[in-house]
């Protein structure tokens, strides 16, 4: 007999129950043929896979490899923004530093490349990395297995994946093999009008693989990324530093076409774009040393970004704004669905936000785009928890970044602690699993409660979700369920699993 709720089948519910997440694993990113050979080292598999490749140290030489046609592996210390076109050219990323929240491994995972991070036990040098007494130089064949964290020698082989052979591309269809794809369907009904899982995509194809893998919507659309061309970053430098620029309106018309394309592979799906939120060092680089100096910061994460910036420098967020509107006069024209909504990122106070909510409702105005979408608001301080009876009265919806409100009640730095402190506390039996992976109940979780519980009693209607890396952890995912959570939005190649965690917590706790 078919459950009344979702039209399934018990035989139906039953196989949505028992699909494991290694199986969809196995199906969305490639592993290894043959035995592992040498093993360099291992550290934290922060985005699963297999990749082979040439060593290639920094940007530079991952550029240089790859416009000469090799297959590269990424080497760095860390990774920043600054390095997300080397990024996008790579087979594999591995660093020496950095946890699972890192810029390494948030676009890894993003993007569904394979990476290996917080490898101490290398030291990366200007054109090659040591390790014990054996030096790895630039164009060194090795193999990375994001998965299990391991780095070998040489080039393995690679099994590939389902989903790479299916290809991955801007067709609305669904990437996934068939038998995986039906299960995955059943489970989309348990969780049809209960819950959603939406995608973090910031371009348009990223959107595209999102929604081939199965996303009702984009959660998380990180504008800063569009910012970071050559000539677009001169323009944003100049705001910053003297408040003005004569090129902002070019600025804007970039980031149009930018959004355009976005709505476009997401057409009748919602879009949620947030606005600007790196931290200012990350627009920096490269500036005037005197004219930077004034904004040096010791803690860029805690300093002038999100809407403090977009504050003290409104023209940022009035031309990320028009951009906005004037992509969606764009689609309309051409009989486009765009369905957008906007977020202020890292709120603490309600007049912060009140002034943020002000200042785009009259920018959206200026662009005569009609009537102002929704606008939501990010938690991710622990003020903001505390105070969201105060802010879920001024916004639609509400998303919890639980990267960095994880990494201001613990006190770790999501980028420094992983294997100094978290990994060694974890094998120790003093942290139960690392909290950047997998959402701390007892402490982010009651903060999370709290704010769920405020929010709501001031405006029962508010819609609130997860968009932070947890938004793809099972555990973190089942939680978000059980607190009565909207939706999650994660990175697109951990789409599926979500899918099946929604539908399994529901079954399970129903």
């Amino acid at each position: 007999m078919a459950d009344a709720e979702t039209g399934l089948s018990a035989r139906q519910q039953q196989a949505v129950a028992d699909l494991s997440f290694d199986e969809l694993t196995a199906a969305l990113h490639p592993t290894f043929a043959g035995d592992a050979g040498v093993v360099l080292t291992t550290g934290l598999a922060a985005s699963p896979g297999a990749a082979a490749g040439l060593v290639a140290v920094g940007s530079e030489a991952a550029l240089d490899l790859a416009s000469a046609g090799s297959t590269v592996i990424l080497v760095a210390t860390e990774t920043t923004p600054a390095d997300v076109a080397a990024m996008g050219l790579s087979a594999g990323i591995l660093t020496s530093r950095g946890g699972l929240a890192s810029h390494a491994a948030v676009v890894a995972r993003g993007w569904g490349i394979p990476a290996v991070c917080d490898a101490r036990e290398i030291t990366v040098e200007a054109d090659s990395f040591v390790i014990g007494d054996r030096r790895i130089a630039n164009g060194t064949p090795i193999s990375i297995d994001g998965s299990t964290g391991e780095v070998t020698l040489g080039n393995r082989e690679i099994a590939g994946s389902a989903v790479g052979a299916a290809g991955v591309g801007p067709s609305p269809g669904s990437a996934l093999p068939a038998e995986i794809d039906e299960v995955l369907g059943w489970a989309d009904r348990v969780a049809a009008g209960r819950f959603a899982v939406l995608a973090n995509a910031d371009t348009a194809a990223d959107a595209a693989t999102a929604r081939a893998l199965g996303a009702q919507g984009i959660g998380l659309c990180r504008t800063e990324h569009m910012f970071l061309e050559p000539d677009r970053l001169e323009v944003v430098q100049h705001v910053v530093l003297r408040g003005h620029d004569e090129h902002v309106d070019d600025l804007a018309a970039a980031q149009r076409a930018d959004f355009r394309e976005l709505l476009a592979a997401m057409d009748a799906l919602p879009v949620t774009v947030r606005l600007l939120d790196a931290p200012m060092h990350e627009f920096l680089a490269g500036a005037d040393p005197d004219d930077a100096a004034q904004w040096h910061e010791h803690n860029p994460m805690l300093g002038v970004r999100g809407v403090r910036l977009g504050l003290l420098r409104p023209e940022l967020y009035a031309a990320q704004v028009e951009a906005l509107a004037g992509a969606v006069a764009d689609r309309r024209v051409v009989g486009g669905d765009p369905r957008v909504e906007i977020m202020v990122p890292l709120v603490s106070t309600a007049d912060e936000l009140a002034a943020a909510v002000d200042a785009v409702r009259s920018a959206w105005a200026g662009a005569d785009a009609g009537d102002a979408p929704p606008i939501g608001t990010m938690i991710e301080t622990p003020r903001a928890c505390l105070i969201a009876g105060q802010l879920a009265t001024g916004v639609s919806f509400a998303s919890f970044g639980t990267n960095d409100l994880t990494q201001m009640v613990f006190g770790f730095s999501r980028d420094d602690t992983a294997a100094q402190v978290i990994a060694p506390y974890v094998a120790g039996g003093l942290l139960d699993t690392d909290p950047f992976a997998s959402l701390d109940r007892a402490g982010v979780g009651e903060l999370l409660s709290t704010a769920m519980n405020r929010g709501r009693a001031a405006n029962p209607g508010l819609r609130a979700g997860i968009c932070g890396e947890h938004g793809g952890d099972p555990a973190s995912i089942e939680f978000a369920v059980l607190a009565g959570l909207n939706y999650v939005s994660c990175s697109p190649y951990r789409v599926p699993a979500a899918r099946l965690a929604v539908a399994q917590a529901l079954l399970a706790n129903q």
